[in-house]
C-alpha cells in the first residue's frame, strides 16, 4: 500500500524522530512521537509542532483572480485586506461541499488558497473548471512544507528567527518576511488547535534548515514534534470540522453550521439552493456533544433519543485530555440541537447518555 502513498519531503527526519507512520488523506503522515496525550498537553501547555506539508496551496494570479474566488468560494472574499485570510468553503452544485479552505489575500492580483491534502487534485479541477476568464493557476502543493508551531509558547520560541513582531499579528492575517535566514516565507496566524501559534510555509529545498532552526530556538520551552493524533484531539475540543467526518460532498454546510461564512450577499455556486435551504429552515444540525455516562464516543456510532431510536451518527469523537470526558460532534434533528439537550450515545449496544453543548468544548487562548 505505502507504493501508491506520498511522503512529505521530511519523512526520513520523522522515522528517524521515531515516529509511527500512518496513512492518512494519500499520505504516509506521523500519527505520533511518544503518546497522544503528552503531545496534546505538549500544545495546550507549551509548544509544540507539526509537519502539515500533506495540506494543498494553489496560487490564483491576474485581474480576475478574485472573480474566480468569489464565484467558487461560499464566504465574501471581496472583503480581505492585503494580509488578511478568510475561512471558506467551495459549495458543489447538489448541496454540499468540495472541501473547506483557507483564502489569503496577497494583493488585489493574487490569492493564495490552503486546501486539504485528501481533496488536493479534486479541488484544483473543480476551481480550473471554472476557470473561464484566463486566472493563472499554480499549484504549489508539491514544493511546499507547511509547519504549524502550535501552543502559548509559540510566539516567544521561534520570535528570535523572525524581525515580524509575531506577537503583535492578529488572528488570522499572514505577513511575509525572513525566518531563520530564509527569504519570502508567509508567515500566518490561523491554528487548528485553539492554542495559538503560527504557520510557517517554506520551500521544500530548505525545509530542514527551517525544521532545525526551529527546534533549536524551541529548546528552553522543551518543544516537541507532535502527531496527527493530537491533532485530532486538539481540535475536536474546539469543535472544528475536519472534512471526510464532519463535512463531505453530501452534508449540507448549512446544516453543518457554516452559515457564518455563506454570504448570500453574492452569487456563487449553488447560492440559490442554499438560501432556499436557509429560508425554509434547517432540519438537521451538526452539534457538539459531551458524555454524560463514563464512553468514548467513535464515529458512526449511533446517536439516539431516550427510547433508542436513532436520530443521528457520530462524525468525530474521542476522550478529551484536558476535560478527562468523551466528546463528540454529531448531525441531529434540529429539535434535539439546542444546548442542554438530552441525547443518547450507543456504545456495544448500552445507550450512555450525552448532553448537547455549543462548542468550543475547551476555551482557546486565542
Amino acid at each position: 500500500m505505502t507504493d501508491q502513498l506520498k511522503t512529505v519531503p521530511l519523512n526520513d527526519l520523522h522515522q528517524k524522530l521515531g515516529a509511527k507512520m500512518v496513512p492518512f488523506a494519500g499520505y504516509m503522515m506521523p500519527v505520533r512521537y511518544s503518546s497522544d496525550l503528552e503531545e496534546h498537553n505538549c500544545v495546550r501547555n507549551g509548544v509544540g509542532v507539526f509537519d502539515v506539508s500533506h495540506m494543498g496551496e494553489f496560487i490564483l494570479k491576474g485581474p480576475k483572480a478574485l472573480d474566480l474566488i468569489q464565484r467558487v468560494s461560499a464566504n465574501d472574499a471581496s472583503v480581505l485586506f492585503d494580509g488578511k485570510i478568510q475561512y471558506s468553503y467551495l459549495p458543489n452544485d447538489q448541496g454540499g461541499a468540495v472541501d473547506d479552505l483557507l483564502v489569503y489575500k496577497i494583493d488585489d492580483e493574487e490569492y493564495f488558497l490552503v486546501v486539504n491534502a485528501s481533496n488536493i487534485e479534486k479541488d484544483w479541477n473543480w476551481i480550473e473548471s471554472h476557470n473561464t476568464e484566463g486566472v493563472d493557476m499554480i499549484n504549489a502543493s508539491d514544493d511546499m512544507c507547511l509547519f504549524a508551531v502550535q501552543g502559548p509558547k509559540a510566539a516567544e520560541a521561534i520570535q528570535k528567527l523572525t524581525d515580524v513582531p509575531l506577537a503583535e499579528m492578529d488572528y488570522y492575517t499572514f505577513k511575509k518576511g525572513t525566518f531563520a535566514g530564509l527569504p519570502d516565507i508567509i508567515i500566518s496566524a490561523t491554528g487548528y488547535t485553539g492554542a495559538g501559534g503560527f504557520e510557517l510555509y517554506i520551500p521544500n529545498h530548505v525545509a530542514l534548515h527551517a525544521w532545525h532552526h526551529i527546534f533549536e530556538a524551541g529548546k528552553e520551552f522543551d518543544i516537541k514534534p507532535i502527531g496527527l493524533g493530537a491533532r485530532d484531539t486538539l481540535r475536536l475540543e474546539m469543535g472544528y470540522c475536519l472534512y471526510g467526518n464532519d463535512i463531505d460532498d453530501t452534508t449540507s454546510p448549512l446544516e453543518a453550521g457554516l452559515g457564518w461564512v455563506t454570504k448570500f450577499t453574492k452569487n456563487f455556486i449553488n447560492s440559490e439552493a442554499l438560501l432556499q435551504q436557509k429560508q425554509a429552515g434547517i432540519q438537521r444540525k451538526l452539534v457538539g456533544f459531551e458524555m454524560i455516562d463514563r464512553g468514548i464516543p467513535r464515529g458512526h456510532y449511533d446517536l439516539c433519543d431516550a427510547e433508542g431510536n436513532v436520530i443521528g451518527h457520530v462524525t468525530s469523537g474521542t476522550q478529551s485530555p484536558t476535560l478527562g470526558k468523551g466528546i463528540g460532534l454529531g448531525y441531529v434533528p434540529a429539535a434535539y440541537s439546542k444546548p442542554g439537550s438530552e441525547i443518547f450515545v450507543k456504545v456495544r449496544e448500552k445507550l450512555l447518555k450525552a448532553q448537547v453543548v455549543k462548542p468550543p468544548f475547551v476555551k482557546p487562548t486565542v
